[in-house]
């Protein structure tokens, strides 16, 4: 059975749409996105992979339930807004019973939360605000606001693996239309920065105040980031293919990846198998490439050891920011843009400092304006999470 990816919209720090994206994506004079700011670390400047379009709660329609208020909600509500006619002909084609929703998140709306606690402090009521509502915070807010907002009635489910999140739900979505459980399904993925993920991961010393630097000797740490991809997919023919995916667990530690990159090369290989592929099909790999020193370590070696030394990879994290439980929608969304209206086969630049770590296996990075001469028939999209949570897509022309 083939399932479709029939429409789909991306917001990132590269842009609004996936027009903006594109633009900003294909550009050769160095990597587009992301700002540096105190806004989440007080006196402490990072680089962030911002969304650069003002979305705020208020943003939501005014008959959104206040458990259902948040700014991640409202990036998904201006998210779905370029899809939404498409995503309306499909549920009135095949009704709302038969319409699912898969979704990837990892903050959902504690951002929210946080606005809230610091108005409770200034306010020394001790009372809430009028306009928080815990269920804003709950993992499952997103694909609820979803289901309620398309008026669709199959199943609608968030997952929450990390990193891994968004690229599950794609699988997920893969699974549900092949087993018959559904012939639509919304699936993709969002994330909102906020205070809290960003000093989680500082504590863990992982974060770079500069742009980021994958694969490079002088690698120092992720840039955090925010976005949202959303996609249609269905059995229907469509312009790309969920050729593959593949999905693992290291059981290895709780924020550290296996050094060997055991379970992440049996991901790639899962979904190599399950799209009928082999390694020389694929001619272009989007790395997880987070530029933390043991991620980029035992990714590099993964893909040595399955795909060799020349297929073209790169890291688009120092242009998006790393969008956690939504960088594995907004990834396979750069994916879409690169598979099609793309004839000269332009692959993303890996923009780093061009020095590479003689520890890491060579790989071939992808260079400014580097393109294949002709159109692009398979991509993968690796997306490893913490807890060791591995995800891999294979995108395929339609």
């Amino acid at each position: 059975m083939t399932i479709y990816l029939n429409a789909m919209n991306v917001i990132c720090a590269l842009g609004s749409g996936n027009d903006a994206v594109r633009t900003a994506l294909w550009r050769t004079d160095g990597p587009s996105g992301g700002e540096t700011t105190d806004r989440y670390t007080p006196g402490t400047p990072l680089h962030l992979g911002t969304v650069r379009e003002v979305v705020t709660a208020a943003d939501l329609p005014a008959d959104v339930a206040p458990a259902r208020r948040s700014r991640n909600n409202a990036l998904l509500h201006h998210t779905l807004a370029a899809i939404r006619p498409a995503v309306e002909a499909a549920i009135a084609r095949v009704g709302p019973t038969r319409v699912a929703i898969v979704l990837g998140t990892s903050t959902s709306g504690i951002g929210d939360g946080e606005v809230a606690v610091r108005e409770r402090q200034r306010q020394r009521t001790g009372q809430w605000p009028k306009a928080f509502h815990y269920g804003q915070q709950e993992l499952g807010s997103p694909a609820q606001y979803l289901a309620l907002a398309l008026g669709v009635a199959g199943p609608a489910y968030t997952i929450s693996t990390a990193c891994s999140s968004s690229a599950k739900a794609l699988g997920a979505a893969g699974r549900l239309l092949e087993q018959g459980m559904a012939d639509v399904v919304i699936a993709g993925g969002v994330d909102t920065l906020c205070a809290f993920t960003i000093a989680g991961f500082r504590s863990l010393e992982s974060v770079s105040a500069a742009r980021c630097n994958p694969m490079s000797a002088h690698r120092n740490g992720i840039n955090l980031g925010e976005g949202a991809a959303l996609f249609l997919m269905s059995r229907e023919a469509g312009p790309v293919r969920l050729a593959g995916w593949g999905e693992t667990s290291d059981a290895h530690h709780m924020s550290a990846p296996d050094p060997k990159g055991i379970g992440a090369r049996t991901a790639m290989a899962q979904a190599l198998d399950r799209a009928g592929l082999q390694a020389a099909d694929i001619d272009y790999l989007n790395l997880h490439g987070t530029a933390t020193e043991q991620n980029d370590a035992m990714e590099s070696r993964a893909v040595m050891d399955l795909l060799g030394p020349d297929v073209p990879v790169s890291s688009t994290k120092p242009q998006t920011g790393h969008a956690l439980g939504a960088a594995g929608a907004v990834e396979a969304a750069l994916m879409v843009l690169t598979l099609t209206g793309n004839p000269r086969g332009r692959l993303p630049a890996h923009w780093w400092d061009g020095a590479p770590d003689a520890a890491l296996p060579a790989l071939h990075v992808v260079g400014a304006d580097e393109s294949l001469g002709r159109p692009v028939r398979h991509v993968m999209s690796n997306s490893f999470a913490f807890g060791g949570s591995n995800c891999v897509l294979v995108l395929g022309e339609g």
